[in-house]
């Protein structure tokens, strides 16, 4: 569909439906390639059955590549129900083209690597301002001839927030970018914060946060991790465009 993920919804069972069932099957694809998670296309699943279908439950339920994910209305946000995925120490011997493709010779103040998403997070320097972060020119196709593990499919840029001016109460900012699946840069991607929830806990020692993703359209998280292992992330939605696909 030429966007980083479109959400394919689909009924569990034939007598289900779309206005009264809860259950739904759920699959994301970039123009490239199936993706295991994706927070902002489920977000927007959700949002299109709350809003446009008029479903009447409160909590629907998506069976999905990365398990069963609850979403739920609550006010004027959607609340996703995420796993949480845990980073580790990764030698920057190992990914130093990479990171120079990324950063340049910005200074690194952290690197971790998850494993279980196969994301790299980079945090940059605590002296860096937000404003530095969105001004970044990234070439992100650069990312493949660089990359010489085969262990990145995603890579995280992080920094930490500001405790004082207009940004003040966010706790962390970020840009992702995924070009082993044909996405150069993602606008707001709920599986990035679903790392970085579990990394800015840990470092901040908070488990409620608000996060910033600071791509060309941008978009605010609010986080709130739970004691289950799992990630809470809301966010807001927006109706843009309606219309019909003729197979």
């Amino acid at each position: 569909m030429n966007l980083s993920e479109t959400a394919f919804i689909r009924k569990l069972h034939p007598a289900d439906d779309f206005t009264k069932s809860s259950c739904f099957g759920l699959r994301w694809f970039t123009p490239a390639n199936e993706v295991p998670l994706c927070g902002h296309a489920t977000l927007a699943s959700a949002a299109v059955l709350f809003h446009i279908q008029k479903n009447t439950n409160s909590v629907l339920t998506f069976v999905t590549l990365s398990g069963e994910l609850k979403t739920r209305r609550e006010k004027d946000h959607i609340v996703l129900d995420l796993p949480l995925y845990s980073t580790y120490p990764q030698a920057l011997e190992e990914v130093g083209e990479l990171i120079k493709a990324a950063v340049g010779d910005m200074i690194v103040q952290d690197l971790r690597y998850s494993p279980d998403t196969k994301k790299l997070l980079v945090r940059l320097s605590d002296t860096y301002e937000r404003s530095v972060l969105e001004k970044l020119q990234v070439n992100a196709q650069q990312f493949l001839s660089a990359e010489k593990t085969g262990k990145v499919k995603g890579l995280i840029l992080t920094l930490k927030g500001n405790s004082s001016g207009k940004d003040k109460g966010r706790d962390f900012y970020s840009r992702y970018f995924a070009p082993w699946y044909g996405v150069l840069e993602d606008p707001v991607t709920g599986s990035a914060h679903a790392v970085l929830s579990s990394y800015w806990s840990e470092q901040l020692g908070k488990t409620e946060m608000l996060a910033f993703q600071c791509s060309r359209r941008g978009g605010e998280l609010k986080i709130s991790l739970r004691n289950d292992g799992r990630v809470e992330i809301a966010g807001q939605f927006a109706i843009v465009l309606k219309g019909n696909l003729t197979l």
